[in-house]
């Protein structure tokens, strides 16, 4: 009798786990449908303001789309034909130049200044939380009211920058650093610099808390000097955040348009004219050519995009060399 017992409430108590096991097995099947509802927006954001973006500027660069297009509606097809006269143009092979300059000059003076920055703060000092908030503020800036300060501050005629130079008498004359090819260039670097130092310092500085102390405490005992515990230690062990850095970085080098369209808009003499910047001029700035815009556009677009493919690439032969070890 009591074994029966048993035996049933063994049976009852099995019918009872099956049944809340495959209900457990069915709940995340219903969980897994109504999370797609959570998914529909962020699908939704992207392709209405990503996506869809970046087909119709596609396919303006392949069609003969001008002011006369905004009136009739009709932008006939023209092929590869917007992208040979960038090619020709003179003036786009004078923007993808100063482009070059200004993204190599920005990311390694952002970088270099940076990585120094991020290694002055990692041994803590009295004020150091302070200070490193007080750098960041570059960073949290617009960027119209960065490049209307520098703009501000380099006035040939009123800037604070020539004040000091000529009350110094460092410089007889105040120097037109935006009214000259040669300083105007200098100036936009100067200020993209400034602004991205910020982002340079805080990703480094994270990188290098991560660095365990006992490899510096053993290469000190080894007799290294801080040169070479740099060389030796730091830069390898930063390695995978230095090329997120200098990735990013470059992306955003390569987009920038805001500071150097409020404080020279490309010039003088296409001094400073960028991809960004000329790409914009053509569109909107009294060419009307958009056609022929959304062509330097997408020339940007695959620019930052093969960049970005081959830090992946990188960084992914590098991951299975370390998961071959």
């Amino acid at each position: 009798m009591t074994a029966t017992v048993v035996k049933k409430t063994a049976s009852s108590a099995k019918r009872r786990t099956t049944a809340a096991t495959g209900g457990a097995r069915r709940r995340p099947g219903r969980t897994g449908t109504s999370g797609g509802w959570f998914v529909l927006p962020v699908v939704l954001f992207v392709a209405v303001l990503y996506l869809y973006p970046l087909v119709r500027n596609l396919l303006l660069s392949f069609q003969d789309y001008g002011i006369s297009s905004l009136y009739s509606g009709n932008a006939p097809f023209n092929g590869l034909a917007n992208y040979r006269r960038l090619l020709s143009d003179p003036v786009f092979h004078t923007a993808v130049a100063n482009t070059v300059v200004f993204t190599v000059g920005s990311l390694f003076f952002q970088f270099a200044i940076g990585l120094g920055l991020a290694e002055f703060f990692r041994r803590s000092f009295p004020l150091s939380r302070l200070l490193r908030s007080l750098l960041l503020v570059p960073w949290l800036l617009p960027l119209v009211v960065s490049g209307t300060v520098f703009r501000w501050m380099l006035n040939t005629s009123s800037g604070v920058v020539n004040q000091i130079l000529t009350g110094a008498h460092l410089a007889q004359d105040p120097v037109p650093w935006l009214n000259d090819p040669t300083t105007a260039m200098i100036s936009v670097l100067l200020c993209n610099i400034w602004i991205g130092v910020p982002f340079n310092m805080v990703i480094l500085y994270g990188g290098l808390q991560s660095v365990p102390g006992e490899l510096y405490e053993a290469a000190a005992l080894d007799g290294a000097g801080r040169l070479r515990q740099f060389w030796h230690i730091t830069l390898p062990q930063l390695r995978p955040v230095i090329g997120i850095v200098l990735t990013l970085g470059l992306i955003y080098t390569l987009k920038v348009f805001d500071v150097i369209w409020v404080m020279t808009k490309g010039g003088p003499a296409n001094a400073t004219q960028t991809v960004t910047t000329y790409a914009y001029q053509l569109s909107f700035g009294g060419l009307s050519e958009f056609g022929l815009g959304a062509a330097g556009g997408n020339v940007l677009i695959v620019i930052a995009a093969v960049c970005s493919l081959v830090y992946l690439r990188s960084l992914r032969a590098e991951s299975g060399v370390h998961h071959g070890r």
